[in-house]
């Protein structure tokens, strides 16, 4: 079984949409650890804070009906002659430890956070703080996208800069984006920064 879920997976990066059950997932390390023609990125944050959204978004150019994701979804989303293979997590509370095995060869994290949402900034912050701490991530990119920027309640970037410790991160290459996942706004800014820090280490 083992054997015929790892075929399955090596055959993942440039297909439309993968879906797996979190027993599935601890496959998803089996990746060759030589340097393809796409740069992985890892997107993660809490449950509800819209990355599906912005992966489709960043794709499609279209908003789809989402789903909360229990496993996965991965896209190919092309940007300026980059190719970025990117992971898309779902973010439940029993899921979150499973995240661990989505970090081989990771060139970028990308962590959404729910800028609406003042009660679980706190509990964004541990997550991100302990996904840092993971030797495989040690020099990986940061992308955060402070998303929702279009409720009214929202925490402006700077605020959630303060909230999730991000200058605290002397040793981790990061940037901070405002974004709204539904209009789009913010995304390719964020993509930007990321692809030309991606340029630099080639």
């Amino acid at each position: 079984m083992g054997l015929s879920v790892s075929r399955l997976l090596s055959g993942l990066f440039g297909k439309k949409e993968m879906r797996a059950n979190p027993h599935g997932m601890i496959f998803s390390n089996s990746r060759s650890s030589n340097r393809c023609d796409y740069d992985p990125v890892f997107q993660v944050g809490l449950d509800a804070a819209g990355k599906t959204t912005i992966l489709y978004k960043l794709k499609l150019g279209e908003i789809v009906t989402t789903i909360p994701t229990i496993g996965f979804n991965v896209e190919t989303v092309e940007y300026k002659n980059i190719s970025f293979t990117v992971w898309d997590v779902g973010g439940q509370d029993k899921i979150r430890p499973l995240w661990r095995h989505y970090f081989q060869n990771t060139q970028g994290i990308i962590f959404v956070v729910d800028s609406n949402d003042r009660e679980r900034v706190s509990e964004a912050r541990e997550e991100l703080q302990r996904m840092l701490n993971e030797d495989e991530l040690r020099d990986a990119l940061l992308l955060v996208f402070a998303n929702k920027q279009d409720l009214p309640n929202a925490m402006q970037a700077s605020e959630i800069t303060d909230k999730l410790g991000l200058h605290g991160l002397r040793q981790r290459t990061w940037y901070i984006q405002a974004a709204c996942a539904t209009s789009g706004d913010g995304l390719y800014e964020g993509l930007e920064w990321l692809s030309a820090n991606i340029k630099r280490r080639v």
